[in-house]
């Protein structure tokens, strides 16, 4: 019966209201942590990409403008994704090997997300995945 009633004790407290960073528990009277950021125009997202080097292009299935940086390490040899700037990738998704198996890839060539492909980490292949 004891451990019934700690337990029942143990739920009740775990359901009460965390208090808020300025000690009030009623979160409807506590002032909020953190703005939601401004949002950004389509402007200021093509300038924010070009100081990163980027270029704005549609990606993905449904064609949404994004920013692409060009890797200067395109292509090097690689066997983890810390060797490159962007992802370690082996070359052909199509001729990848099986998941965990070792592998060398090549750094991929932009920050580009889409398309199917294969990760390599600690020389080993990951699974391949497809983003669309």
């Amino acid at each position: 019966m004891k451990r019934f009633v700690m337990l029942a004790a143990l739920f009740a407290a775990a359901c009460q209201p965390m208090p808020a960073e300025d000690g009030r528990t009623d979160l409807a009277q506590a002032a909020p942590s953190a703005q939601a950021p401004a949002a950004q125009t389509p402007a200021d997202a093509v300038r924010d990409c070009a100081a990163r080097g980027g270029k704005m292009l549609p990606q993905g299935r449904m064609q949404t403008m994004q920013c692409v940086v060009s890797y200067t390490d395109a292509g090097r040899r690689c066997t983890d994704g810390d060797d490159c700037q962007g992802d370690c990738r082996v070359g052909d998704a199509g001729a990848a090997p099986r998941a965990g198996a070792a592998a060398v890839g090549q750094c991929q060539a932009s920050s580009g997300r889409f398309g199917c492909y294969t990760t390599v980490e600690d020389g080993k292949a990951e699974a391949t995945i497809c983003v669309d």
